[in-house]
């Protein structure tokens, strides 16, 4: 699954173009950017380009990997090495097998470390082989500020990305249709290999709280702070947000604010 041919070109608009902020909301949250989704036009930005931790966001291009690889409906086995990884976890059991898009759409709503790790080693045999994977397939986005060490977004040394590079992945994120239509989930009812069901609750909470929201991630570490890449449809716009390094209290808040900036503002 490749780009259409019209994305470079929403790359080039990330990098160069901004709306007037004059009357752009205050927020919390350390680093964030707005961005027309179909023309790529920024609307915002405040230290769109500051090196950041990124948290569980960055299963965004997990995700895209997994999906570009294909066989997407083939099964796999978990290993042992996918259940050792930190919380958050959906408690997957050495030998099982799942579909890879199951793991996929609880990757993407659930947001688990073990699912992310499982899929990871899958795809590219270790998770340290899949991670240069993922910085080079950002090179190929334009994310030229973005470095990856694992596929869930745990804290590592030299990991980082920045506002502007995440969004350049949201764009494509936001375009490629699987991602698009998992990210939009509200409840995910998960299978375990054992029989038992658990039902899932997509960790975006702008989901239910704001008409017309229909992704994409959340990411939480201490050293990331409250993360959120949110989109929206409405009224024909597409406006997608990106907020780093907010907190608990203000993530919500802050990505509101700059959705409804973002619709006023597009054209």
């Amino acid at each position: 699954m490749r780009l259409p041919h019209w994305i470079p070109l929403i790359f080039l608009f990330i990098l160069t173009h901004a709306a007037s902020a004059a009357s752009a909301p205050s927020i919390y949250g350390k680093a964030a950017i707005v961005v027309d989704a179909d023309t790529g036009v920024v609307l915002y930005t405040k230290n769109a380009d500051q090196r950041r931790p990124v948290a569980s966001t960055q299963k965004l291009l997990t995700a895209l990997l997994v999906l570009e690889k294909g066989n997407v409906n083939g099964m796999l086995t978990v290993d042992r090495s996918d259940t050792l990884v930190a919380p958050a976890k959906i408690g997957l059991r050495t030998g099982q097998q799942y579909r890879r898009i199951d793991l996929l759409r609880t990757l993407l709503v659930k947001s688990s470390n073990d699912v992310a790790h499982c899929l990871a080693r899958d795809h590219s045999g270790s998770e340290a082989a899949f991670a240069r994977l993922m910085t080079r397939r950002a090179r190929q986005l334009g994310m030229v500020n973005s470095n990856f060490k694992n596929a869930s977004g745990l804290p590592a040394d030299g990991q980082y990305s920045t506002a502007r590079d995440m969004a350049r992945l949201a764009i494509t994120s936001y375009h490629t249709p699987a991602i698009r239509a998992i990210t939009k989930i509200e409840t995910l009812p998960f299978r375990f290999a054992n029989g038992r069901t658990r039902t899932l609750h997509n960790t975006n909470k702008l989901l239910k709280r704001m008409p017309g929201v229909n992704g994409l991630k959340t990411g939480y570490t201490n050293a990331a702070g409250r993360c959120l890449i949110c989109s929206i449809n409405r009224d024909g716009r597409n406006i997608i947000t990106v907020v780093l390094g907010s907190s608990s209290r203000h993530i919500w808040n802050d990505s509101r604010k700059l959705l409804e900036y973002g619709l006023s503002q597009a054209k």
